[in-house]
């Protein structure tokens, strides 16, 4: 498989897209955040001193998904045409899921931008509450489905069935 963000010279380019066809695209991405069971606790009670844990990533994953072609230096930049995120509490875990579905129609996909927005909320989730839990740990932040473009759908897990 050939890099595509690599010029025949060795180096950097950002992709010609010019030729591409426009498509409706969708990307769904997710992370997880683990913490102490206190912690989680404290968000879903609302006790956290900096406010709506949950309402400000949400905003704040928008804002990432919107900002990625500004720090990841080979996206494009999409016009989105939705972004949302998704929380969900794992209690046995002691942690929250967060997903982003990320929305463009357009030359190219949206899979940075759902990526960012996962990344973004998470990473506020542990800045609002690292008061009380430094050792919150952020992981598995992946694509698990996306769709339109060239490649068509493919959910994660399902790629060759």
């Amino acid at each position: 498989m050939e890099l595509t963000h690599i010029n025949e010279n060795g180096r950097a380019r950002m992709v010609d897209i010019s030729t591409k066809d426009e498509t409706n695209r969708v990307a769904i991405a997710q992370g997880i955040i683990r913490m102490q069971p206190e912690t989680l606790q404290t968000i879903k009670t609302g006790g956290i001193k900096k406010g709506d844990v949950l309402g400000v990533a949400q905003v704040a994953g928008i804002m990432g998904a919107k900002q990625t072609a500004f720090i990841v230096p080979m996206c494009h930049p999409v016009m989105l045409t939705s972004v949302d995120i998704e929380f969900e509490y794992v209690d046995q875990e002691s942690a929250i899921i967060a997903r982003a579905i990320a929305k463009t129609s357009g030359k190219t996909g949206v899979e940075m931008e759902a990526i960012m927005a996962v990344s973004t909320a998470l990473i506020t989730i542990y800045d609002m509450c690292k008061a009380i839990d430094r050792w919150m740990v952020v992981s598995d932040i992946q694509l698990v489905e996306k769709a339109g473009g060239k490649s068509g759908h493919v959910i994660r897990g399902k790629e060759n069935q």
